[in-house]
């Protein structure tokens, strides 16, 4: 059978590509003209270049495949200008489930995120039950997941046998950019965290998500949600493992959240005046203030999903970044391969 996967150039796509060919499908990419396809590279995978908010060319790139599996998306807390990000999440979204029912395809996964989950103030793990106020969702990013993943459902009550899968924080290799999650382990290993703030989240292996989604489309229920998650850790045991991962010394001082999230309004303000990047925004300080733990015995049970510890998870992450030139520190040590 032939896939397409939109998306194919980004971190969890190009791991899920990987996953396809490894269990024999054929491969076609949605890739954006002009694109950084470094993660194809020596893959046979056919490229047909287009744009998730160019309905067309989704549309042509479908022709001859059987499954779609839609995992392109901007994972950002900082986009300029912000109409952008609606655009790709929510549109693109519309456009590719508007193709994959127009062309009947036999099985669509939309990757979501546990961004448009609910949580327990108590730091309780939620699941795939686990309410969320829409008046409450922090920030332009998961705001857009959310209404995308409401999109999806849509399309299912329309007919399309679409399942949803909802990746906690990947690592792991091919994270180029890198992504946020990505950029904490990066500032780690090259000395940029002096500090840290008091959070917790649920870390995955990138390739336990990949196949996840090989494994949604093989046995998933249409219209279900799916926790791709793994372990939880607070900020202080994720920095604790790659502290042992590497040899490196984890940073002790811990941050106050309010003059931290002043200094991040400060930064944004900035950032917006001179058309620069902020590393921290409001809107991340925000979300750190919870406990962002998740339960993901649903996919665990009914999809078969693997559970890499999230040790190994982080040394694969730590690996690749070090082959790939992005550490620039020197000290601590390089973890042997896996």
């Amino acid at each position: 059978m032939k896939a397409l996967v939109t998306g194919a150039t980004g971190f969890i796509g190009a791991n899920v590509v990987r996953a396809l060919l490894k269990r024999d499908y054929k491969v076609r990419a949605l890739v954006r003209p002009g694109s950084d396809r470094r993660n194809l590279e020596g893959l046979e995978v056919e490229l047909a270049e287009g744009d998730v908010r160019d309905y067309d060319s989704v549309r042509r790139a479908m022709e001859g495949c059987g499954v779609v599996f839609h995992v392109a998306a901007l994972y950002s807390f900082w986009v300029r200008p912000r109409r952008l990000i609606y655009e790709v999440n929510v549109e693109g979204t519309r456009n590719v489930l508007g193709a994959a029912l127009e062309r009947r395809m036999e099985r669509v996964v939309y990757t979501s995120s546990v961004a448009t989950l609910g949580f327990h103030p108590d730091g309780k793990p939620a699941d795939e039950r686990t309410p969320v106020d829409p008046r409450r969702i922090t920030g332009d990013y998961k705001r857009s997941k959310y209404l995308a993943e409401q999109v999806a459902l849509q399309f299912f009550q329309k007919g399309l046998p679409v399942v949803v899968v909802n990746p906690s924080f990947p690592v792991g290799p091919y994270d180029i950019k890198p992504t946020p999650t990505g950029q904490v382990i990066l500032d780690f290993l090259n000395r940029r965290m002096p500090a840290y703030i008091d959070t917790g989240m649920n870390v995955v292996d990138v390739e336990d998500v990949a196949l996840g989604h090989l494994l949604a489309a093989e046995r998933g229920r249409p219209g279900e949600r799916y926790i791709l998650g793994g372990e939880n850790l607070t900020m202080k045991e994720l920095l604790n493992l790659l502290s042992e991962i590497t040899g490196l010394p984890a940073p002790g001082l811990r941050l106050p959240y309010y003059p931290v999230l002043a200094m991040a309004y400060l930064n944004a303000l900035f950032c917006s005046l001179t058309g620069l990047t902020p590393r921290m925004t409001p809107e991340t300080v925000r979300l750190s203030r919870h406990y962002m733990f998740f339960d993901p015995s649903k996919a665990i049970k009914e999809l078969g999903l693997p559970r890499t510890p999230a040790r190994e998870a982080l040394r694969k992450a730590v690996e690749w970044f070090y082959a790939n030139g992005y550490v620039h520190v020197r000290g601590g040590r390089r973890p042997p391969r896996g």
